[in-house]
Formats: C-alpha cells, sequence, structure tokens
C-alpha cells in the first residue's frame, strides 16, 4: 500500500529594500520567508558634499527591523565595503542577530563591533563553497570576483524556489587565485533546481561587454614604474579596494620597488592578508622614516572618500610631518571619484597644481569591478530566474538593467523594479503584490551618533549656511519685569549693521514693545514670549531683507 507523501507546506515570500534603490550605497536587501528575515547587506552611503551639512553618512531607517527583531534569521554580508558592512554598528546596538560572511570581512566586523563595544554577536566565516541551515533553512554560499577577497553570492532555498543574489560579481578568467576565482557553474545548478528570484545589482548597468580585464590596473601602474625610475612615487587606494592594493604591491615587488605602507589602517589591512595567503618580501618593505631618504620609493597611502583626499592635499601641501614634497615627486590617484567627494578631490587637485606638483590619475580608463551588460546575461542565462529585480543603483542603472532583463526573453511583469520600502510578495509562485508598504526616513549620522532622524538640525544648519543669524537680547527685573538693560542685537551673515542701523532699531524696538504689551495685559510668560518676538521679527526681516534668518530671542530675568 503506498502512502501519500504530504504536500510541502506553502512558504509565503516577500522581497524588499530598505536602501540601495535608486542612489548609490546604503544597501540592504530583505528576503522574509514564511516570516523569517534574511538581511543581506548593512551598508551607508556618503551625503553629496554641497548637501551634507556636518552629515558624516547616511543609513537606513530600520524601524521595521526592530519592531520584528525576534523573527530575524540572520545578517549576510557578502564582502567588507562601507556600502555592504558600514551600517553594521548602528543595527546591531538596536538588535541582536547572528552575522555570516567571508574571513577578511570577518575579522573587520570583529574589530568593529569591539571598537563600538557591541557583545553578543556571532560571527560566522563562511567558505567559498558553504552551504548552511539558518533558521532551519538551507542557504547557499557561492564564490564571485570582486574587488574584495572571498566575496559571495547566496541563495536561500524556498518552497518556491531559490531566492538567489548574484553578489557583486565580474566574470574574470585569468585570476587564478583562490580568494578571487569564481565558480559560474553553481549558478546553473540553481537554474536547474528552480529560481523564483533573481537579484542583481545595476551600477554597471549601463556598460557595454564584460568588465574584465578593464577593471585591473597592473599595466598601467607597470608603465608608470617603468617611466619613473628614479622618482619617489605617492599612489592612494581606498582602503577597501583590496583587489587594487595586491595589484599595486605585486607591482612593487615584480620591480624591486622600496614600498611603504603608510597609513595605520592600511598597515593592518596588509596584516589581515598575510591569513589568506597574500605575503610581502621583508626586503620590499621600508618604514615611515624612510620616505625622505630612498629616491625610488612607492608611498602607497590609503583611506576612504573625502578623509582620503583631504590626506593627500595636505600631503601635496607639505603639511604632515613626515614627507616634504619635492618638485619631481609624483603623485597616482588610483582611487575612483565617487559621490560626495567630487569636490575635496578638484581641491586635492588644485593643491597639487598650485605647489608645481606632477598628478596622475591611475583609474581614468579603469573599469569598476562591478557587473556590465555581458557579465549580468551571463548570470540570468544560467539561473533561468522566473522573476527578475534589479538592485543596488540609481533609477536609470535600475531601468538599464530591467532592459537587459527582458533582452534575455523575462517577460516585462516579471521584472520589478521596487522603490526602498516597496514589498514584492510571492505565494505559490506568483507575484501577488507589490505595495509600499513603508514610509522610509534616511538616518543621518552627525558624528558617532543619529543625533537628529527627523531632520530638524540640518534645516537649522541650512538655515545658518544661507541666511545668517539675528541674535537679540534684553534684560528685565524679575519681579516687575521692566526693562534694565537692553536690547542688544547682533547677526551674522544676514546684513552689514553698519548699514542696516535702521533694521536693528526697528527689531530692537518690537522686542522692547511686545514685553511691555504682554506685561501691561498680564500675559508675560517668558518661552511663550520669546516664540512671539521671534514670529513678529521674522516677517520683519522677510519683508525688509527677503531672507528667513534664524531668530534666536534671549531675555533674562535679573533678581536685582
Amino acid at each position: 500500500m503506498s502512502e501519500n507523501k504530504p504536500e510541502p507546506k506553502k512558504e509565503k515570500v516577500r522581497i524588499f529594500m530598505l536602501g540601495g534603490l535608486d542612489e548609490d550605497g546604503k544597501n540592504m536587501m530583505c528576503v522574509e520567508v514564511d516570516g523569517k528575515i534574511f538581511i543581506i547587506e548593512a551598508g551607508l552611503k556618503f551625503p553629496d558634499a554641497k548637501e551634507s551639512l556636518g552629515i558624516e553618512y547616511i543609513i537606513q531607517d530600520f524601524s521595521y527591523l526592530i519592531e520584528h527583531k525576534n523573527d530575524i534569521a540572520g545578517i549576510i554580508i557578502t564582502h567588507g565595503h562601507d556600502d555592504v558592512m558600514g551600517a553594521l554598528p548602528h543595527l546591531l546596538k538596536q538588535i541582536k542577530a547572528d552575522i555570516y560572511t567571508s574571513p577578511l570581512a570577518a575579522k573587520e566586523i570583529t574589530r568593529m563591533l569591539k571598537k563600538e563595544k557591541i557583545s553578543g554577536i556571532r560571527v560566522n566565516i563562511v567558505k567559498r563553497h558553504d552551504q548552511k541551515r539558518i533558521a532551519k533553512r538551507k542557504v547557499l554560499f557561492f564564490p564571485i570576483t570582486h574587488a574584495y577577497p572571498g566575496a559571495f553570492g547566496v541563495a536561500i532555498s524556498t518552497t518556491q524556489g531559490y531566492v538567489v543574489y548574484s553578489g557583486e560579481f565580474i566574470e574574470d578568467y585569468s585570476n587564478l587565485d583562490d580568494n578571487y576565482r569564481g565558480n559560474i557553474t553553481i549558478g546553473a545548478k540553481l537554474g536547474k533546481e528552480g529560481v523564483l528570484v533573481l537579484m542583481q545589482e545595476s551600477k554597471g548597468a549601463e556598460r557595454a561587454g564584460h568588465t574584465s580585464p578593464n577593471h585591473r590596473v597592473t599595466k598601467n601602474f607597470d608603465q608608470i614604474l617603468d617611466l619613473n625610475h628614479d622618482t619617489r612615487i605617492f599612489v592612494s587606494v581606498y582602503t577597501q579596494s583590496v583587489y587594487r592594493i595586491q595589484e599595486i604591491i605585486n607591482c612593487c615587488i615584480a620591480h624591486n620597488r622600496k614600498l611603504v605602507l603608510y597609513t595605520k589602517e592600511l598597515q593592518e589591512r596588509v596584516n589581515g592578508l598575510k591569513q589568506i595567503g597574500f605575503k610581502i618580501p621583508d626586503h620590499i618593505l621600508a618604514s615611515v622614516a624612510d620616505i625622505d631618504k630612498i629616491k625610488d620609493v612607492v608611498v602607497l597611502i590609503s583611506g576612504q572618500g573625502r578623509p582620503l583626499f583631504t590626506l593627500m592635499s595636505n600631503i601635496a601641501n607639505n603639511e604632515v610631518d613626515n614627507i616634504d614634497i619635492r618638485p619631481e615627486d609624483l603623485i597616482v590617484i588610483a582611487t575612483p571619484i565617487i559621490p560626495g567627494v567630487e569636490k575635496v578631490f578638484k581641491n586635492m587637485e588644485n593643491d597639487i597644481y598650485k605647489r608645481g606638483g606632477r598628478l596622475q590619475i591611475l583609474d581614468k580608463n579603469i573599469l569598476s569591478m562591478h557587473p556590465s551588460r555581458e557579465d549580468l546575461k551571463m548570470m540570468i542565462f544560467l539561473t533561468r530566474p522566473k522573476y527578475y529585480i534589479p538592485v543596488k543603483g540609481e533609477y536609470r542603472m535600475l531601468c538599464a538593467n530591467a532592459v537587459i532583463a527582458e533582452e534575455m526573453g523575462i517577460p516585462p511583469e516579471n521584472i520589478i523594479i521596487l522603490d526602498n520600502g516597496q514589498v514584492a510578495e510571492f505565494d505559490d509562485k506568483k507575484l501577488v503584490s507589490t505595495k509600499m508598504e513603508m514610509q522610509l526616513h534616511d538616518t543621518l549620522i552627525d558624528g558617532k551618533e543619529n543625533w537628529d532622524m527627523a531632520g530638524v538640525v540640518l534645516k537649522d544648519r541650512e538655515i545658518l549656511s544661507t541666511d545668517g543669524v539675528m541674535i537679540l537680547a534684553i534684560g528685565i527685573d524679575a519681579k516687575t519685569k521692566k526693562i534694565i538693560n537692553g536690547p542688544d542685537v547682533q547677526s551674522r551673515g544676514l546684513i552689514y549693521l553698519k548699514d542696516s542701523e535702521y533694521i536693528t532699531s526697528d527689531v530692537a524696538k518690537i522686542m522692547e514693545e511686545t514685553i511691555c504689551e504682554n506685561v501691561k495685559n498680564k500675559s508675560y510668560d517668558n518661552l511663550e514670549t520669546r516664540q512671539e518676538i521671534r514670529d513678529k521679527v521674522a516677517k520683519y526681516l522677510f519683508k525688509q531683507t527677503a531672507k528667513r534668518p534664524m531668530v534666536l530671542p534671549v531675555i533674562l530675568e535679573i533678581n536685582q
């Protein structure tokens, strides 16, 4: 007698992003299967230079995750870049969840947690062909080639098929280092078993062809070394561009050029690379103290974003203690100009040229290690997904990615371009809803903390920077409420006082009259009176100057 096999339980799949759509950075994808939430990445983004107003970086709105913190299965970090894991400390201060990541990224995350004094978090190391059970669910990790060693894509199994995120990958068939070697055959295996949704990044979707081999700087840097035998060379590189750091170091080894690892974070990064088998011969390395002694030394300078280019400006202007720039020195920029750093980069260029320095931009014709059109097509061809979701990138990039999917035969109705907070829901292998369920607000980080989520502080800074401030101070008797000194009127960034005495006189009169009137009517209250003065003065100033400065009335009640 044959037994009927029980039908597999129907699982509802929900996919949404808390960041990374129609923007560069702040990436966070969430896959919710049967109520359990798998978080893929937790990155930050840098503000636009014109709009930063003191904000260091921007992270996601975690409200939904905090509300459902008991349902979080784990946090998957595919590699160790800021746009992928920079927001982790802020997230982990509010929720507790296991992390799954590669060996080098695990080391960085452990250091980050220690620095922020965050405890109770288990960091699980993912090997390059790994399979784990997370929240009793099979999760596959497959190796990809990216600018960071050990990077991977991820496939989460569901009864409707796999939900796959391909990772930030390129197809590079000539790189045999196992830390960077991808394995595209896993894509075919997933396609055979059934892929419900494929998510792919969009940053390179507007570029034709494959990214490789145009991501390498080795040929260009070799040429620089050949043409500058007896020249000191100062090279800027992002600390997280590990592939490029290794390329530059290998060039120095091949040319037998002395190398100085200038920054502490770069020294720590290279020490971390020893764990994955990358070592520098001792005779190549020199110390910072040797920079002015060796005529053909290569000085590798690392950092991230704006601080890196500020440091390069300081070096060009001889504003650091251990480097004395000479006219024959060559400064090489081996870093792409990411959004938010353009102004600082131009200032650095100006500083270098003003001092008669030599500058060469290595990155001009080098592609970033993100998939171009043919790379994206290959992954679609192998996995054969039923639905396709473009992720990571500005809106035009998402659209370009969607066009690629359509060219590969995916029906337009199965290609889903989402907004941050919009939820794609799947039931019985069909898309049943794309509701906007979350109204998200960027979290602005000023210093180490989120001081202002609503934007009030930022608005104040904007007013101060555009319309200035006016401060009005007056002293009154605490008992009788009679004016005993003042008013004193000061302004900054609004008017030139000597040419506008009538304005300060009128503003002082408004302040006196408002206080006297409220005292006479027995309605005087310090806080309410100050608010009334603020409103009246603001209206008067707008009528006179067409500006809306910040008005700060101060009423001092003095006990005589």
